[in-house]
């Protein structure tokens, strides 16, 4: 009896393995992206169960060869991030320019979150040159703006009480900002230009398209939309560029990853680990939803996550160099023409088709 049972308990990882490369948008098939760790995890316990209560046969063979099959599917998706794959993002020189230096830190503070000492300890603490909120609303404006006001005097507004609020502050110049609604008319993104302390602009998005999830929306349909938009805008007016917030998408899913293709934009998490950013308070629950991409005009100098304050998501700190000589060491992904099409396909159809949750 205990045979047929670990074999059951081993199919189950496998079909959802197996669900999430279903090319769908609906939540519940989407949402089998997220916990591969998780997945593998629960997959390898079955067979290492079967290892402690089966003996040598055909049950315990059956189990193991589901379970093998699981992990391979599995490890294609997070391998890459891990430090057993090769970089995307090559180390900075040593002696790379500090004025071509340019710091991010990335925090979704959770709107009815009031911990704001931790936030702002570690801003003093790492000194950031552009700080992003995700979820700020008025309540947060009011908190941050007498103490970054100073400091961080170019900024970008965007105070909503719907989770959706953004607010960046930056000590660096920001030419031609703008707040922008892609694709639904209640979530907003922030466009802009940052001048470097060595006079050189760059464009930064920062966005936090909504999750696919029963209480959020019943498709990852707009959120697909409004990544590839972004996607697309920076394949076609190439610039150095960095785009950053919380995708609430995962890196090794089939949206980011085509993202990355469409974009030519670099990861540099890859080949450096997770850096899992959600859920702060649930660590068996716990994958990357709070991303930086990078185009190959930009090496890494480090990357941090940075300690709970209270918020869901865990802050993340980069800082990165921009080193448009080394271009020609970093290969960006190419997305072919039928994922162009694809690409386009879903931002048409983001656009127009209307949410019903």
């Amino acid at each position: 009896m205990l045979a047929p049972l670990l074999v059951c308990m081993a199919l189950i990882p496998l079909l959802a393995t197996l669900i999430a490369r279903i090319p769908l948008h609906w939540w519940w098939i989407r949402c089998f992206e997220f916990p591969r760790v998780q997945i593998a995890t629960l997959s390898l316990l079955c067979g290492v169960s079967a290892l402690v209560f089966l003996s040598p046969g055909n049950w315990h063979t059956a189990i193991w060869l589901i379970v093998l099959i699981t992990i391979a599917l599995q490890s294609q998706y997070i391998l890459p991030w891990t430090r057993l794959w090769p970089v995307d993002v090559k180390n900075a020189s040593k002696q790379s320019p500090s004025k071509q230096h340019i710091t991010l830190l990335i925090a979704n503070v959770l709107t009815p979150n009031r911990h704001t000492e931790g936030l702002l300890g570690m801003i003093r603490q790492h000194q950031p040159d552009i700080i992003l909120t995700l979820e700020s609303d008025q309540w947060w404006q009011d908190k941050l703006d007498p103490v970054l006001a100073e400091q961080w005097q170019y900024n970008v507004k965007v105070p909503l009480d719907n989770l959706y609020g953004m607010h960046l502050y930056s000590r660096l110049p920001l030419k031609d900002a703008s707040v922008k609604w892609l694709i639904q008319e209640d979530i907003p993104s922030i466009h802009t230009q940052v001048q470097l302390e060595s006079g050189d602009h760059i464009r930064l998005y920062a966005v936090h398209p909504r999750p696919p999830a029963p209480s959020e929306s019943e498709k990852s349909l707009w959120r697909d939309a409004e990544l590839l938009w972004v996607g697309q805008e920076v394949h076609q007016t190439p610039q150095p560029t960095l785009v950053a917030g919380d995708l609430n998408d995962v890196a090794w899913s089939r949206t980011t990853r085509l993202f990355c293709r469409v974009s030519g934009m670099l990861d540099p998490r890859r080949g450096r680990g997770m850096f899992s950013t959600f859920h702060a308070k649930n660590p068996l629950l716990r994958w990357p939803l709070d991303h930086i991409f990078v185009t190959n005009h930009f090496t890494l100098v480090n990357m941090q996550r940075l300690d709970a304050f209270g918020s869901d998501h865990f802050p993340i700190l980069a800082t990165l160099c921009y080193q448009p000589s080394r271009q020609n060491e970093q290969e960006r992904p190419e997305a072919d023409s039928e994922e162009r099409q694809q690409a386009s396909e879903t931002i048409q159809k983001g656009k127009t088709e209307k949410q019903q949750t």
